[in-house]
């Protein structure tokens, strides 16, 4: 009863169609304007009432006897060409039983049907840092087309990413080397069937890194001592304390005490018998890590003999110091009883011939000029003198001015970029900024001879540089592989390789109209927070969201607007906007997710802010910041949102008298286990007690002292 092979595939799919017309007809429903999906779900309708139609005996199986009864009930005998209906049987009759069972049918008319049980519409993946990832995609189904993968809404298959790959047959997505940028929301469906997906959520862990304080320290008996331990990784590690190997919990007492969920170890009224080995260890899922921090408790004599010959004679202490760069030259300032211990004036020479800060023609006395500085490893400083052109370099063991490194006219802005060791620096060209370039002093913590070289252009077009954002390493990131530019009135971010220091790709901002202004970087599912600059109108646009492992802008960050500030741990996302008195607080968890926020109103015209990690809470941050125009302080606990005010630290140098960039009262913290800020008004310097949340001094005569930094235990 077959037709021989007369029946050619092209001509047997036109008899496949004309089947599914005659149907239609029958059904009389429309599929145009419907999605692939919902042509889908209408064919399969068809097909089952086709089915039906055929099986006239309704035992689920379509013999050659239906087949004829078909043929001679519709009159489809002719008109077929050198195909007929038997050769269903023939081309689709998978288990060649001579019987067609639907599915059988479904295959012919290409049904696609796709399954994803229940259970698995969720899937959670963990993964530690450094290991490889698969995400498998549980969509099952004959004719399954190829699998699509997203995240944040943007398509990966097409991206050809580093360090995402393999959209094999089975469509499974596979991360070579995760990292923290990686976590979040993926989902995966079959192409052109998005209606049924599967989320996967992939968990990135991390193993602890931890720090402790003092590495040792010496104390009398009957005094305090304190001693901290400072741990990150994900999930939170939890912390645990042992003295000479044993655990202390069993011992702790009214004299000896554990504070801020164990993050330190309170010893009141001290003892001999206290000196030790104190271990913390920090566990989490991912690994352990431990510190040891030492006691000695002895008496004074014996103590001030050991340490008074060490420290004098050695200058070994050189570290925990403010820097702070004014008119008069360089103060190096001991924050606890607000001592100088060293005043490096503008006459002082370099290296034994050229003054540090020459004297201006015209100039009665010798004045300095500074405009930023950064700390490179606790070895050296790094100060741009934006009028002479170049950058000093400042020796922390001898505290003495070692170098002077040219520069290209006006250097106003600098970054260390620890993971390269290297020192970048922005300059203007003149004071209107016409023609700024980037440079970069390579080998930054080496003792060598320093220059300069220039960054390759980006398209050519050195002169139109506004700025440049390089995200700082934390505790658990020590690399950094990126960085972007900011060229003058151009909606887009130039992404550059930090290690070749050369142009890599450009991230377009047009389609929402953004001029990127101020940049800020969580580690915490890679995004950067973009404040663009108003329009032309005056409007201000909410900050928009670009997720680092596909380049793309993902949308804006709710109504959020302002500059961005991301705490040292990436945990918390402060952004300031100055126009409507407004302070928008957001929590970043875990798992990469953005929270809501929560506002404090302030009029005080943030110029700065400072992060400093909370003394009464383990893995929590308070946040100060500085006025432009007043004279408070304030403080805010993030966790809480409490606010309070820290008052009377007279007023800043006025906007217009400080040039070099929009912080005209700066604040800087001191470091992981600091517990001092300094901000300098315009003729003093004001040393804050964070842990006091008060005032601990004034320095007076201090005049323009608007460039700090912190040098830690060097």
């Amino acid at each position: 009863f077959f037709s021989g092979d007369k029946c050619k595939p092209t001509e047997y799919t036109k008899v496949k169609n004309m089947l599914l017309d005659l149907q239609n007809r029958r059904y009389i429903a429309q599929s145009k304007d419907k999605t692939v999906d919902e042509k889908m779900v209408l064919k399969k309708l068809l097909i089952d009432q086709m089915f039906n139609y055929f099986d006239s005996d309704n035992n689920g199986l379509v013999d050659t006897n239906e087949l004829s009864q078909v043929i001679k009930r519709d009159e489809l005998g002719k008109d077929l060409s050198d195909c007929s209906l038997f050769d269903l049987l023939k081309y689709d009759d998978y288990n060649s039983d001579k019987h067609l069972a639907l599915e059988e049918f479904y295959r012919a008319f290409q049904v696609v049907q796709l399954s994803l049980p229940e259970d698995q519409k969720l899937s959670t993946t963990a993964a530690t840092v450094g290991q490889s990832a698969v995400l498998s995609c549980a969509i099952q189904g004959t004719l399954r087309p190829p699998i699509i993968w997203k995240r944040n809404n943007v398509v990966l298959n097409s991206l050809d990413l580093e360090d995402i790959s393999d959209f094999g047959d089975d469509g499974s997505l596979y991360i070579t080397k995760v990292t923290t940028t990686h976590m979040g929301n993926y989902t995966c469906y079959a192409d052109g069937y998005d209606k049924l997906y599967q989320t996967h959520i992939l968990q990135v862990n991390v193993p602890p890194v931890i720090r402790v304080y003092p590495e040792s320290q010496a104390r009398e008996p009957g005094v305090t001592a304190s001693l901290r331990c400072h741990a990150e990784g994900i999930p939170n590690p939890q912390l645990g304390w042992l003295k000479n190997g044993i655990d202390i919990t069993p011992k702790l007492s009214k004299q000896l005490t554990l504070q801020a969920n164990g993050s330190e170890v309170h010893i009141s009224n001290v003892r001999y018998e206290d000196t030790g080995a104190y271990t913390c260890i920090a566990k989490n899922e991912a690994g352990v890590d431990e510190d040891i921090s030492s006691l000695f408790v002895e008496d004074s004599a014996r103590k001030t003999r050991k340490y008074y010959k060490k420290y004098k004679n050695t200058r070994l202490g050189i570290g925990n110091m403010f820097y702070v760069f004014y008119e008069d030259g360089i103060k190096v300032i001991q924050p606890v009883e607000c001592e100088f211990q060293r005043h490096i004036k503008p006459s002082e020479k370099l290296l034994g011939f050229q003054a540090i800060c020459p004297k201006a023609d015209g100039d009665p006395v010798q004045r300095c000029v500074w405009a930023t500085a950064v700390n490179v490893k606790d070895k050296f400083i790094y100060v741009t003198q934006p009028t002479l052109d170049r950058v000093l370099i400042v020796d922390v063991q001898s505290q003495k001015v070692v170098q002077a490194v040219s520069t290209d006219p006006v250097p106003v802005k600098l970054h260390y970029d620890k993971s390269h060791d290297q020192v970048w620096v922005l300059s203007w060209g003149n004071t209107e900024k016409n023609s700024p370039t980037l440079q970069v002093i390579t080998q930054a913590s080496g003792s060598v001879s320093h220059h300069t070289i220039h960054t390759q252009p980006v398209g050519k077009q050195f002169d139109r540089v506004d700025d440049f954002f390089i995200p700082a390493t934390t505790l658990i990131i020590t690399h950094i592989r990126f960085g972007f530019i900011l060229h003058k009135d151009e909606p887009a971010l130039q992404k550059i390789d930090l290690e070749t220091m050369s142009y890599m790709k450009t991230i377009s901002l047009k389609d929402y109209n953004c001029i990127p202004q101020s940049l800020a970087y969580t580690h915490l599912g890679g995004y950067f927070f973009i404040c663009c600059k108003p329009d032309t109108t005056g409007a201000v646009l909410p900050q928009l969201i670009v997720d680092s492992v596909t380049d793309s802008v993902i949308g804006y960050n709710g109504d959020v607007t302002g500059t961005p500030h991301i705490s040292p741990d990436g945990h918390y996302l402060v952004s300031i906007d100055d126009a409507k008195g407004l302070m928008r607080i957001q929590s970043i968890t875990m798992r990469g997710e953005i929270q809501d926020a929560f506002d404090i109103h302030t009029n005080l015209h943030i110029s700065d802010v400072a992060f400093q990690p909370s003394f009464t809470e383990a893995h929590q941050y308070n946040v100060y910041c500085s006025s432009s125009t007043q004279t408070d302080v304030l403080f805010v606990e993030l966790s809480s949102g409490k606010v309070k005010m820290v008052k009377s630290l007279k007023e800043p140098v006025k906007a217009g008298e400080w040039p070099w960039n929009s912080k005209n009262r700066l604040i800087k913290d001191s470091g992981l286990f600091g517990q001092y800020l300094m901000t300098p008004s315009k003729e003093s310097l004001f040393i804050l007690d964070g842990r006091l949340n008060k005032l601990n001094c004034e320095i007076t005569e201090v005049e323009r002292g608007n460039t700090v930094i912190w040098v830690g235990e060097a």
